[in-house]
């Protein structure tokens, strides 16, 4: 029983700290700002969740593009398949 009028001391202490403050100057405007904090944190929190699967989105087209830009060893000709490079020297010059 010692323990219940405990808690209840507590409650009763709480209750009147907290009609303590909601009486003094300027309470409605801190509590206001409270409030209004409250609501852009949970916006802010809804925004990053979004962020995160955007990051998530982006890193497997990234994987994707980074497989497509990669040529394959199928499609590009090697330089012993018939592809001839020539250098071309301009006909007026001489060599010494």
């Amino acid at each position: 029983m010692a323990r219940s009028d405990l808690l209840g001391r507590l409650a009763d202490l709480s209750e009147d700290a907290i009609q303590r403050l909601s009486d003094a100057p300027g309470a409605d405007r801190v509590l206001g700002a409270m409030n209004a904090m409250r609501d852009r944190m949970d916006e802010l929190q809804k925004r990053v969740r979004g962020l995160e699967q955007l990051e998530q989105r982006l890193t497997a087209l990234e994987r994707k593009v980074d497989k497509l830009g990669k040529p394959s060893a199928s499609s590009t000709p090697s330089p012993s398949s018939g592809a001839k490079t020539t250098s071309t020297k301009s006909p007026g010059a001489k060599k010494s």
